[in-house]
């Protein structure tokens, strides 16, 4: 009898996989066997937090911080390719290598500065979709915070259809966004040239104490840390024991879904800054940082009451789709840190519940104006954790005994290191601020 009071016990035994016809992965999946994991991850880099960081980018500077979207985004990509690469690799998650190689204080220290910087995340979720409930329904925020809590366990119920409805209903949602921005963007008629020319970095990032601060409030926003604990652990099992063309094909399929659904994150939170830009910055509401004062300025703006709408409607789809990633990544944390499993409902209300403290306080206190500087906050607690899971999963990617001929190494080794020290830098200036309060 298994002894481990924390661990799921299925109402019936699962079915055994059936042996793989000729031809067939022997991951035994069927259809697209490596297509949803990109997804489940991209929608971490959509959350509430982005939208904060985005809107007040682009209000604040115009187009001007699209070059750190873009490097953020590009940023990401890599971190997230070495994450799902050491899973198939592996067969093994990031969580569960850092318990095997260091000590067991080491690995308590990562343990609790993840859960952190998860409930961190799950506190702009919950701030970001109790705002776009008021905006949509009129309801309080306090209202708002609870209902995005029935939400989460909503989304997370549709996974007893089978993993594929779960990540299809993920998937939808990203589309719907998507498509709100389209509609956002011909709406909002941004200046295109000066929008590419915003991809290009400029001397004025680094001398501007505003820009420095908002460039790592996004680059906190883009690289998840509690993404690269999961991802590995959405894919290890893609290719698990397998032979030389079997990993290379997993591997495959894998970066592909990965570059894809990331691809489509970057355009949304691109998007997101363009509409601010040209919309309040350009008309000279350039101090808008609030997401419910966004809300309230665009239509009569941009002339159309659809682009209030759409813009609450797409704030909480990414609320509700973040929170979901926030919830299996805080599964697959707590399993591979303290080999401890907790039902995903159970792991979804031990988050929420930690994340809601603060949302309600700071709601109490600052009303909806308290929402933007909690968002804030929060990001800035994950710019702490962000290091200490990037370190480890360099190094373990990048290890010839652990990895063998698929180890990281030359030109996607040094990107790797250099975005850890850009991290570091901007994550160190963005702390130094807060500190000396400039």
């Amino acid at each position: 009898m298994n002894s481990n009071p924390f661990a799921l016990r299925p109402d019936r035994p699962p079915r055994p996989p059936r042996p793989p016809r000729d031809g067939e992965p022997r991951t035994g999946a069927r259809g697209f066997p490596f297509i949803g994991a990109g997804a489940l991850i991209a929608v971490g880099y959509m959350d509430p937090g982005n939208w904060a960081t985005a809107l007040a980018g682009g209000a604040a500077y115009g187009y001007q911080l699209l070059s750190v979207v873009l490097l953020s985004s590009l940023m990401a990509m890599l971190l997230q390719w070495l994450s799902s690469r050491l899973g198939v690799v592996t067969g093994r998650d990031l969580a569960r290598l850092c318990r095997e190689r260091n000590s067991r204080a080491v690995t308590l220290c990562l343990w609790i500065s993840s859960e952190i910087a998860i409930v961190a995340c799950d506190v702009a979720e919950v701030v970001g979709s109790a705002v776009a409930l008021q905006l949509l329904l009129g309801v309080s925020l306090t209202v708002g915070v609870l209902l995005s809590a029935v939400g989460t366990l909503a989304m997370l119920a549709l996974q007893r259809s089978g993993k594929r409805t779960l990540e299809a209903t993920v998937a939808s949602l990203i589309v719907f966004v998507g498509l709100c921005f389209v509609v956002e963007l011909a709406l909002a008629r941004p200046d295109w040239h000066a929008a590419l020319a915003g991809t290009v970095p400029g001397p004025e990032l680094l001398r501007n104490a505003g820009m420095v601060w908002l460039a790592a409030g996004i680059l906190g926003a883009t690289v998840m840390p509690h993404n690269l604990y999961l991802h590995a652990a959405l894919v290890m099992k893609h290719a698990p024991g397998g032979t030389r063309s079997e990993i290379a094909g997993a591997l495959r399929g894998v970066n592909l879904d990965t570059f894809v659904s990331l691809s489509i994150a970057f355009v949304i939170n691109a998007a997101l800054l363009i509409v601010a830009a040209a919309v309040f910055y350009t008309s000279g509401h350039r101090d808008v940082t609030d997401l419910a004062d966004a809300h309230r300025l665009i239509a009569p703006l941009v002339g159309s009451h659809w682009a209030s709408i759409l813009f609450a409607a797409a704030l909480l789809a990414c609320g509700l789709n973040a929170t979901v990633t926030g919830t299996l990544a805080g599964q697959a944390v707590m399993e591979g840190f303290l080999r401890l499993t907790l039902p995903r409902w159970q792991r979804a209300l031990l988050t929420r519940a930690l994340a809601m403290g603060p949302a309600l306080l700071a709601v109490g206190l600052f009303g909806q104006h308290g929402s933007n500087q909690l968002l804030v906050a929060s990001q800035v607690v994950l710019s702490v954790q962000l290091p200490l899971a990037v370190f480890p999963l360099i190094r373990y990617s990048s290890d010839p005994v652990l990895m063998r001929d698929w180890r990281v190494r030359g030109t996607p080794l040094v990107l790797a290191w250099l975005s850890a020290a850009a991290i570091l830098v901007l994550n160190g200036a963005l702390l130094w601020q807060v500190a000396t309060g400039a």
